[in-house]
């Protein structure tokens, strides 16, 4: 699958947290399920620290422009803003290594996120 920029498609795919680094409260038990047509990407975020989450944000080129909105565990809510950059494995899957900073509150960091492994 591709967006039409060439690049590949989010769309159907699956990821979980490999890394977080900074103040953030994805964890490696937060999974991401992601919809997209064409530029337009939408994701259902949850697990660990994240109760429920949503991104909503564009697909351009070989990146990835989102804001997102959770509550936590523990009921706080947060807003922030990420780019991403894709990158593809060797076995196909995809890897997102993103920028993140919050806007609800001061902080940022970066993360990866990697596709799951089909079962």
């Amino acid at each position: 699958m591709t967006d039409p920029s060439g690049a590949p498609s989010v769309d159907g795919r699956v990821f979980e947290s490999v890394r977080n680094d900074g103040d953030g409260d994805v964890g490696n038990a937060t999974t991401f399920r992601f919809d997209q047509t064409d530029d337009l990407i939408h994701a259902r975020y949850e697990g660990g620290d994240v109760r429920l989450g949503h991104l909503v944000g564009h697909h351009l080129g070989d990146e990835l422009r989102f804001r997102y909105a959770h509550v936590t565990a523990d009921g706080e809510t947060a807003t922030g803003r990420s780019r991403d950059r894709i990158e593809r494995l060797d076995d196909g899957r995809l890897r997102l290594h993103e920028e993140w900073a919050w806007e609800s509150k001061s902080g940022s960091g970066t993360s990866v996120l990697e596709e799951c492994r089909p079962e």
